[in-house]
């Protein structure tokens, strides 16, 4: 049994099994209604704020496992949660909803496309949808930082980060092969105490 944080597959964090059915309805309903970005603070309002099926710290593993992986950060995140609550089963359900509304979604609009893009107030609706997904982001950001950067180190690693890949426009992919390794040994546990 895979365990993550002390909480086994299967379980939520109040010790209920999460039926397929559910994680369905979840994914597919954050797929449809998400617009502009923003899914992963949307999942994380879902699965952990409002469901608790998920503490913050798996979550967090969820995400930064998320961004390493290769593909789409939400498409992991759906994958690990649907993993974490129900196994493989679990994680196909989960990427199948989320994507199913978009799909179909991105297929029709494609071919009305340019009759809407010259409607008025089209752009504006765009711009309006992209801030709010702006807020959720920042929103998650600030928690995820508030939990993960308590001490030096970790607020050091993520500063740095911010200001090489943010400020500098530095390559992400050669700053995230010094920093996460870096971060990593800084968080590693050590002494008797973690043995």
């Amino acid at each position: 049994m895979i365990r993550v944080y002390g909480i086994g597959r299967d379980m939520t964090t109040d010790g209920k099994r999460v039926s397929l059915g559910a994680i369905f309805r979840v994914f597919f309903m954050i797929g449809a209604t998400s617009f502009g970005g923003g899914l992963i603070a949307w999942i994380h309002r879902e699965t952990v704020t409002n469901r608790k099926w998920l503490t913050q710290e798996q979550f967090l593993s969820g995400v930064a496992l998320g961004q390493v992986l290769p593909g789409a950060n939400v498409t992991n995140l759906a994958i690990y949660v649907g993993q974490v609550l129900r196994g493989g089963l679990g994680a196909t359900v989960a990427i199948c909803a989320v994507l199913l509304a978009p799909f179909f979604l991105c297929i029709g609009l494609a071919h009305i496309y340019d009759r809407v893009i010259g409607v008025p107030g089209f752009h504006a609706a765009m711009d309006g949808i992209a801030a709010t997904a702006v807020g959720m982001i920042l929103r998650l950001a600030y928690m995820g930082a508030s939990h993960s950067c308590r001490k030096a180190a970790p607020a050091i690693i993520a500063l740095a980060v911010f200001g090489a890949i943010g400020l500098l426009h530095w390559p992400l992919f050669p700053v995230i092969l010094v920093a996460a390794p870096l971060s990593v040994a800084l968080a590693w546990p050590r002494g008797a105490a973690h043995a």
